[in-house]
């Protein structure tokens, strides 16, 4: 039974993952003040919060029964989505994520759409729910973007306050691992496409 938990944290710790993700945020983290960035942040983890338990109780049914589409075409479009925004960040480098981050009052939905709310994380939110009870999952899912929240905040705070003392340094390591992780996110967002598609020609 432990080994079912801690197989569920890694799975969604490995999707979220705050490390990479705070270089898809550059823009974001560079261009907001610290209290409305930290506050997005929170809602934008609560958002994904209920998201994801809603799906690790539903599973699949939602998307066939009440939504009444494939559960693949949801992978299609998110994959579509991942490899806009790995395209534009390999061409425009990070400050392209910034642009797409819209106004203030927006910036909760930007962070857990699709930063975190994506075809990787509701297919894990899935498989969760099957693996573990629906207390269970829920747990396992609150400790994961609580832990992915407080590591964003700490990345937020020593950007502020070492982005001027050590500038050449983090825009070198934000230029590099933020290009070569926009070529993983294309990777993941071209195999997403590919699995959905054929998981439609599988069902003809």
């Amino acid at each position: 039974m432990l080994t079912s938990y801690l197989h569920a944290f890694a799975l969604f710790f490995s999707l979220l993952n705050p490390f990479l993700m705070s270089i898809y945020m550059i823009g974001m983290i560079r261009n907001s003040e610290a209290k409305v960035f930290n506050k997005a942040l929170i809602q934008g983890c609560l958002i994904a919060f209920v998201v994801f338990v809603l799906f690790a109780w539903g599973g699949e049914t939602i998307f066939s029964k009440y939504l009444n589409v494939r559960f693949e075409a949801f992978k299609i479009f998110g994959g579509l989505i991942f490899l806009v925004i790995g395209y534009r960040y390999v061409f425009q480098g990070a400050d392209t994520i910034g642009e797409m981050r819209g106004a203030p009052e927006h910036l909760a939905g930007t962070i857990a759409m699709p930063f975190m709310i994506g075809p990787g994380t509701i297919s894990a939110a899935v498989v969760t729910g099957i693996s573990l009870p629906i207390g269970g999952a829920a747990m396992i899912i609150f400790l994961t973007l609580a832990l992915t929240c407080v590591l964003m905040i700490l990345m937020k705070f020593a950007h502020d306050h070492l982005r001027y003392k050590h500038a050449k340094y983090i825009d070198r390591y934000v230029d590099i691992v933020g290009r070569l992780s926009a070529l993983l996110i294309g990777t993941i967002a071209v195999d997403m496409i590919i699995n959905g598609i054929l998981g439609v020609i599988s069902e003809m």
